[in-house]
C-alpha cells in the first residue's frame, strides 16, 4: 500500500520583525499593547491583523508607559503578552519593567536597537542598548536577555523568550537590532507539532489555601490567575509570600534572593551560545546580534588564510554567559569582541577575563555595521 508522501516543509521570504511576530503567536501570544517607533513597527503591524485572527486582542496604546501596564494586566488576567519598541521607548518602559520583576510577571519585551542616545539614529543600527537591557529598571533585580542573529532565530528565540518567561515567571527581554529586524531570508518554519511551548505552572490548591509568592524548589511560586477566583495582592513593594508590603528584615532578604536564585539554579538552561572552532583556536571572536554574521564570515577567511580563529556566538546575553567564556580566557586564548557600541559586552569579556588573556575590541557608532574586513583586519594586526 503506497501512504501518501508528507509535504515538504514550505520555504519562505521572511523579515526578522515578522518571524519575531509569528513566533509569538506560535509560542501563544494573545495579548500585544505598544506604540508604533522605528524599527520595531512591523512587529505591531503584523500582529494587529494576526492576533485577531487567532481570538487575540492588539491595542495601539497612547505611548510605552501605558503599553508596558497594559501588558502586565494582560499577563495577570492569564494571556501570554508582548509588547515591542525601539530605545526610547524602552527607557519609557522601564519604571513597569521593574514593577513585572518585583511582581514577577511574566511577559516579553522586544527591544529592536537603533542608534542613540534620544532620537539618535532612528533608520540606523547600533548595539547600544545592551547595558540597558540588563540595568535600565533600578535596583538589584535579574534578567533574562536574548538577541537572534538571523531571521530563522527571530522566530525561534521568540518562542523561547516567552518559554523562559512564563517557566521562570519573569519578564524576559528580547534584544534585536535594526539589521536583523529588517532584513529578509529564506526560512522554512518548523512545524507547531516540532515546537516545545511552555505554560505557566498553576497553583493545584484551592484559592483560599494559595499563596502567590511562596518558596518552591524550583524558585518559582505557581501563578493564579485573576478571573479563575485566585484573587491576590499585587504591588511593586517588596512583599511577603501572601503579596503584602513587608519591612521584615526576614521576610525582605529571602524573597529578593530567591528573584535571583530562580534565575541562577537554571543558568544551564537559560544561557544560550554557539561554538565555532575553539577548541584549536589561539583566538576566539566573540559576538552576537548582526555583528555575528560578520565575525562568522571573518572567522572563514580566516581560517583560509591559515589563522586558528574560533568564534563563541552569545544568543544569552544576560544573564552573561560567564561559564562558557571564562574557559577560554583560563586558556589564554585572545579574545576579540566586535560590537556597534562602545564597548558593553566587551566590558563584560573583560570582568570576567580579570587579567588573565588578552581582551581586543572592534567597536562602530557610526550608525553602519561592522564589516568582516574590519574584523579581520584587527585579527592580522593581533597577529603581527
Amino acid at each position: 500500500m503506497n501512504r501518501p508522501k508528507k509535504p515538504e516543509p514550505k520555504a519562505q521570504l521572511m523579515q526578522g520583525n515578522e518571524a519575531c511576530a509569528e513566533g509569538a503567536l506560535l509560542a501563544g501570544c494573545r495579548f500585544f499593547a505598544g506604540y508604533p517607533i522605528t524599527p520595531a513597527s512591523e512587529i505591531a503591524e503584523h500582529l494587529s491583523y494576526r492576533l485577531p485572527q487567532v481570538d487575540g486582542t492588539f491595542i495601539q496604546m497612547e505611548d510605552e508607559i501605558a503599553s508596558m501596564g497594559a501588558v502586565i494586566g494582560g499577563s495577570l488576567a492569564g494571556v501570554k503578552s508582548m509588547t515591542a519598541t525601539s530605545g526610547p521607548g524602552f527607557s519609557l518602559m522601564q519604571e513597569n519593567l521593574g514593577f513585572a520583576c518585583m511582581a514577577e510577571v511574566p511577559c516579553v519585551v522586544v527591544n529592536v536597537m537603533r542608534g542613540g542616545p534620544s532620537t539618535g539614529l532612528p533608520t540606523n543600527p547600533s548595539q547600544g542598548d545592551v547595558m540597558q537591557a540588563r540595568w535600565g529598571t533600578h535596583g538589584d533585580h535579574p534578567i533574562i536577555v536574548l538577541s537572534p542573529s538571523s531571521v530563522l532565530e527571530c522566530f525561534t528565540l521568540t518562542v523561547k523568550a516567552f518559554n523562559y518567561s512564563e517557566k521562570y515567571r519573569t519578564p524576559v527581554i528580547f534584544l534585536m537590532d535594526e539589521v536583523v529586524a529588517h532584513m529578509r531570508e529564506k526560512v522554512v518554519l518548523p512545524e507547531p507539532s516540532e515546537v516545545t511551548v511552555i505554560d505557566r505552572v498553576k497553583p493545584s490548591v484551592p484559592p483560599e489555601w494559595y499563596l502567590p509568592y511562596e518558596d518552591t524548589s524550583f524558585g518559582v511560586p505557581p501563578m493564579g490567575i485573576f478571573g479563575e477566583g485566585y484573587r491576590y495582592h499585587v504591588t511593586g513593594l517588596v512583599h511577603d509570600i501572601r503579596g503584602f508590603p513587608t519591612l521584615r528584615q526576614d521576610e525582605i532578604e529571602p524573597f529578593l534572593l530567591r528573584l535571583f536564585r530562580k534565575i541562577s539554579i537554571h543558568f544551564a538552561d537559560i544561557q544560550l551560545v554557539e561554538s565555532f572552532h575553539t577548541e584549536d583556536a589561539d583566538l576566539v571572536i566573540v559576538a552576537y546580534g548582526c555583528t555575528f554574521r560578520s565575525a562568522h564570515r571573518a572567522m572563514v577567511e580566516g581560517r583560509a588564510r591559515g589563522l586558528k580563529v574560533g568564534l563563541l556566538k552569545l544568543i544569552t546575553l544576560w544573564p552573561f554567559p560567564r561559564r562558557v567564556v571564562e574557559p577560554l580566557t583560563r586558556a589564554k586564548k585572545t579574545l576579540l569582541v566586535p560590537e556597534m557600541n562602545m564597548g558593553q559586552i566587551s566590558r563584560e569579556v573583560k570582568r570576567v577575563n580579570q587579567g588573565m588573556t588578552t581582551v581586543l575590541a572592534v567597536n562602530k557608532i557610526d550608525g553602519t555595521m561592522i564589516t568582516p574586513q574590519e574584523i579581520l583586519e584587527k585579527i592580522e594586526e593581533e597577529k603581527k
